[in-house]
């Protein structure tokens, strides 16, 4: 069976713009969608709106930092998401954001992305 990957809306910022010139775009981006969206189960809608906000660049800065280090673009994703899904979301976060602490931050960013679709 086949999945679509949902395309990016904001090509301009973003993971899909962090990522000009350190690999494949198009090809990251669908690596991105399929293992952020196994590893916190939320919608491709919310995993979408977290690569193409501030966040997903933040994301991209770390999948740049395998690249630069030899990783093969699925193995800095990989990477990246196990990094993210070590971090927890503190007090300050909890309270700029209302995610709520101890959440893993890709499982916390990607949830409140999803929260907002529900709006």
């Amino acid at each position: 069976m086949t999945t679509t990957i949902l395309a990016s809306e904001n090509e301009d910022w973003g993971f899909f713009a962090t990522l000009r010139g350190h690999a494949d775009q198009g090809e990251a981006w669908a690596l991105a969608m399929q293992a952020v969206g196994r590893a916190t189960g939320f919608s491709q809608e919310a995993v979408r709106d977290f690569l193409d906000s501030r966040h997903g660049r933040h994301f991209a800065d770390e999948v740049a930092n395998g690249l630069h280090a030899g990783l093969e673009p699925a193995a800095a994703i990989d990477a990246a998401v196990t990094r993210w899904m070590g971090w927890r979301i503190g007090r300050q976060t909890e309270r700029d954001t209302g995610i709520p602490r101890g959440l893993p931050y890709l499982t916390g960013f990607v949830g409140h992305f999803e929260a907002a679709l529900a709006d």
